[in-house]
């Protein structure tokens, strides 16, 4: 199988080096991932100026690879158009230090760059590992996300409409997870802004008190108890119903 890899947080972030390390074993891959960390760029493009692109090497893994210096989408873009020299079966995005639960995907870089994939017809799957005082199981996180899409990929690649399946991982030995549970997508990780004045200045830094309840039948719910979540991702489509609730407004 042809696999375009990809993530937010750099060609030399370890969590793309342990997915590249089990994906390469039985799949042709090729990587093209940012220069440097992107976190939270979500969909962002580049448009206003050039993007270098570089050959570059990944330690222990033996797979052509490009780092771009734009966003997550920007490689999936430019790769699909310029560096890969075949249309990906799928494309892979991650392991990201992080979990991207709740509405975090909305901010994701490594979700949005799957999400550039499906725009060019390609099915996707992003994958998050818990962070835990600045450490991640990617090990668990990549072995884990490849048991689940070779259970899937059959149907998987075959939709109609393509979409992306973001799989998130805790911190936990392969053998200490709970399962998995195919989950909604939850709500937000945080309540508030703290705003801090500095110098005179008015300043505003993202601060928030965690929440710890969620709803159950969450990925933040199951994850909370150890359990692997799968949730599918496409991008939204205007409502028919409530496209013909507008028009009724408008022609009042």
């Amino acid at each position: 199988m042809k696999i375009l890899l990809t993530n937010d947080d750099g060609y030399f972030a370890p969590g793309i080096q342990a997915l590249a390390k089990v994906l390469a074993k039985e799949h042709e891959l090729v990587i093209v991932a940012p220069e440097e960390e992107h976190s939270g760029q979500s969909h962002a493009i580049t448009i206003k100026h050039s993007m270098i692109v570089k050959p570059v090497e990944i330690d222990g893994v033996e797979a052509e690879a490009y780092s771009v210096s734009g966003t997550p989408a920007d490689c999936v873009r430019a790769g699909l158009d310029k560096l890969v020299p075949w249309k990906p079966d799928v494309i892979f995005s991650g392991c990201n230090a992080g979990y991207n639960a709740g509405m975090d995907i909305i901010y994701s870089g490594t979700v949005s760059a799957a999400l550039e994939g499906v725009l060019s017809g390609i099915p996707s799957v992003a994958v998050s590992a818990e962070w835990v005082k600045g450490q991640c199981r990617y090990d668990t996180a990549a072995s884990v996300a490849k048991k689940i899409f070779d259970k899937v990929q059959g149907p998987f690649l075959s939709l109609a409409k393509p979409m992306v399946l973001n799989i998130n991982v805790p911190y936990l030995d392969e053998e200490a997870l709970k399962g998995l549970r195919v989950a909604d997508i939850g709500d937000n990780a945080y309540d508030f802004y703290f705003e801090e004045e500095v110098d005179g200045e008015r300043r505003l830094s993202l601060r928030g008190r965690s929440i710890t309840e969620h709803a159950p039948g969450t990925d933040r719910y199951f994850l909370e108890r150890g359990y692997v979540t799968a949730t599918p991702v496409i991008y939204g489509m205007a409502d028919r119903a409530e496209m013909d609730r507008l028009k009724s407004w408008l022609d009042e």
